[in-house]
């Protein structure tokens, strides 16, 4: 008498898949009435062997022992996701760098320009690093030279300004770096832009929890935060 692979795997599958608790102590009751009608009547000159009855213990253990595993782990997700939302909320009305190129530039007449921060992030560390600020169309507002950075994510600001020192208008920009190593071999590196969080949205279907960064930049996950500033 063992217990059927398949019940292995369905109890493991868990979910909707898996067997119910009232299901799963059935098995249970059903395995141990059959284990003792086998004993009791079993052939005394050809008894059970010990080990063929600890095996068979063993699987119905390995049921139950995956049963509440599932049911530990259930609660432990539940727990990292509740975390993850706490986490989030207490990111609402914080600026952030997400993924993207974007600069924001607004003008008035008491401060002059005022252009949103950006960074980059990198794999390891550069040797040398570039930044160029160019104009929706691709003309190329601003230039400079960033020297080495370090590994990770750096935040930069600009002034708004060309590199003759001219006010740009107000509007949306574009950032860019060209990141290379000792060698002068270029290396790959990603863009940062500025975004404000404004609210915060529950994960549906397995997903995480959603950060609301207002109309431009839509919705991301937690874990495309890479820097709080």
């Amino acid at each position: 008498m063992n217990v059927d692979t398949s019940v292995l795997n369905s109890v493991n599958s868990g979910g909707s898949n898996g067997l119910s608790a009232r299901q799963s102590d059935e098995l249970r009751g059903s395995f141990m009435t059959l284990l003792i009608t086998q004993l009791q009547n079993q052939d005394p000159l050809n008894p059970m062997e010990n080990a063929e009855m600890t095996s068979q213990l063993a699987q119905i253990n390995t049921v139950s022992g995956i049963e509440e595993l599932n049911t530990t782990l259930s609660g432990i997700t539940q727990q990292m996701d509740a975390a993850k939302a706490l986490q989030a909320a207490g990111l609402i009305d914080k600026a952030v760098l997400v993924p993207g190129n974007n600069v924001m530039v607004s003008v008035n007449e008491e401060n002059g320009s005022y252009a949103t921060p950006f960074g980059i992030e990198l794999d390891s560390a550069a040797e040398k690093v570039e930044v160029t600020v160019t104009s929706k169309a691709g003309e190329v507002l601003y230039t400079k030279d960033l020297g080495p950075v370090a590994a990770g994510v750096e935040s930069f600001s600009w002034g708004g300004l060309t590199n003759d020192g001219a006010a740009v208008p107000a509007g949306a920009y574009n950032v860019n770096f060209k990141a290379t190593n000792a060698e002068g071999e270029l290396m790959e590196s990603r863009a940062l832009n500025y975004a404000l969080v404004q609210g915060v949205s529950p994960g549906t279907g397995g997903n995480d929890v959603r950060l609301d960064l207002g109309a431009i930049y839509g919705q991301v996950a937690l874990n495309q935060i890479k820097q709080i500033l």
